[in-house]
């Protein structure tokens, strides 16, 4: 169901499946090849039922993703995998390529959970996917910044997938100091954005646990969940609270719940874990 894909590495295991950006020469910036990649297996997988949660991260150690990849898309080093669609084509504004708006798993209607492992840095273009992840778990070493302002653009579409996953005055200061400042995970953390940070070498075990523990709970449920909460985050309370009723009816039925109930007539103990 999976192709051999180029840019990234696919793997599933228990019910998990593990998304590595894989162009580490390229700090896992994404080229033309990758935004097809990623659109390609966000949509497969919407319908793998044996998959029912994901896990994004980067190879190696150094980055997670550092944005769109410029020499390819801005200074020209093209090749038969390049769009012909780059960054800013058009004749008028009105038809501006975005080159993350097909990256992330919302963006291209994937409602299973996904939790992003950040193993480094992770600026630019990668709170496309950021922005449209569940929550995301990061190694001590990494890094968040937003370099769009130094290099003389504006930033817009990532500070937006971001804003409100963190206050308003945390967001701008990344946006407006570019390359002048880092958020380190420990702030991340601190400001909201970041759920969990460990040492690096803990960091796919505790991204795996998550991940293991989402799988192995009533996907119908889970995926309700996952849509009511975003449609919280998305529209007024009010509207948010009348559809309510919708994904409730939507993702709850007969089976989820015999499943849920089987499980607590068994008493059986949930070894949980105190974060």
């Amino acid at each position: 169901m999976f192709p051999d894909y180029e840019t990234l590495a696919y793997e599933e295991r228990d019910g998990v499946a593990w998304v590595t950006l894989n162009r580490p020469d390229r700090l896992n910036a994404f080229n033309s090849l990758m935004q097809r990649e990623l659109h390609d297996c966000w949509r497969k997988l919407r319908r793998h039922d044996d998959v029912r949660c994901v896990v994004l991260t980067g190879a190696g150690d150094k980055a997670f993703c550092t944005g769109i990849d410029r020499m390819e898309q801005m200074g020209g080093n093209t090749d038969d995998t390049t769009d012909e669609d780059v960054v800013g084509s058009g004749s008028t504004p009105f038809h501006f390529n975005d080159p993350g708006d097909n990256i992330g798993p919302k963006s291209s209607d994937l409602w299973k959970p996904v939790i992003a492992a950040v193993n480094g840095m992770a600026c630019g273009g990668a709170f496309y996917m950021l922005g449209e992840v569940e929550f995301i778990i990061a190694a001590e070493h990494a890094t968040f910044f937003d370099p769009h302002v130094t290099y003389g653009m504006t930033a817009a579409f990532e500070p937006i997938h971001m804003a409100d996953r963190m206050p308003f005055g945390e967001i701008m200061r990344l946006s407006l100091l570019g390359n002048y400042e880092r958020l380190s995970a420990r702030r991340a953390h601190e400001v909201g954005l970041v759920s969990e940070v460990v040492p690096k070498e803990q960091l796919h075990d505790t991204a795996a646990w998550a991940a293991n523990a989402i799988a192995a709970q009533p996907q119908l449920a889970i995926q309700g969940t996952v849509r009511a909460i975003w449609a919280a985050r998305e529209l007024s309370n009010r509207q948010a609270v009348a559809l309510g009723y919708a994904f409730v009816g939507l993702g709850t039925d007969q089976a989820s719940i015999a499943e849920g109930q089987k499980l607590f007539e068994s008493g059986t103990r949930i070894d949980w874990k105190l974060r």
